[in-house]
């Protein structure tokens, strides 16, 4: 099956340019557009697309405050990824911070856009591993997050499964942690999922998200 696409931005010309760029594809389907933050929400439980690609400024509900409402209130959310302007912007790591998977910058090239749906869709990498680094030593705490600290302290991840959230952080996919670390590809998405429900995190991001605050892993 396509991969389908939610397309959210207030800019028509930015939804006819990611939707001649996706729908282009074999492999992803653009099934529906919004103009706003407000019309996510209806639009995924009626098109239950698996990527949403938000803006994540919009005037009347942006990309941040419709990533929580999002996952806040539909079971089974899709992914989302937030389409920006710029790519060192608070605006884009508190989306991320809000539940958001990935970013892409409304400047990409088409099989920089492409990949980045992929990507985010497939779910096991980080989409632009140094870039989110850059962003956590820039608007993250340092490791001086508390309520970070005390979740990863709760988490009490074994060396493995620690070892396998320091390699996340580096953006490596599963199968590159599995020929980093000489087990099978299986035995990482184990671990990974392990991670995740230790960390209560909804996905790989989130918890390399979790691990800058927290201080496990070192932004800079």
């Amino acid at each position: 099956m396509p991969v389908s696409v939610l397309l959210v931005d207030d800019e028509p010309l930015v939804r006819a340019g990611l939707r001649a760029v996706l729908a282009a594809q074999p492999d992803i389907e653009v099934v529906g557009e919004a103009a706003d933050g407000a019309a996510v929400i209806p639009l995924v439980r009626q098109l239950r697309p698996d990527v949403v690609a938000m803006d994540v400024r919009m005037p009347l509900m942006d990309g941040i405050e419709a990533t929580r409402a999002l996952l806040r209130t539909v079971s089974a959310p899709p992914k989302i990824l937030v389409v920006t302007t710029f790519e060192n912007d608070e605006y884009v790591y508190e989306a991320l911070r809000a539940g958001a998977d990935g970013f892409l910058l409304k400047r990409a090239r088409p099989a920089e856009i492409v990949h980045a749906v992929r990507l985010v869709a497939e779910g096991e990498s980080l989409l632009f591993p140094a870039s989110v680094r850059q962003l956590a030593a820039e608007y993250g705490d340092g490791g001086g997050n508390p309520a970070a600290r005390a979740a990863m302290e709760r988490a009490a991840l074994t060396e493995r499964e620690a070892e396998v959230l320091r390699l996340m952080a580096r953006g490596l996919s599963n199968a590159e942690i599995a020929g980093r670390l000489i087990v099978g590809t299986e035995t990482v998405k184990s671990h990974v999922s392990a991670v995740l429900a230790k960390l209560g995190a909804r996905d790989r991001t989130q918890a390399v998200i979790a691990a800058y605050e927290s201080g496990f892993v070192a932004p800079g």
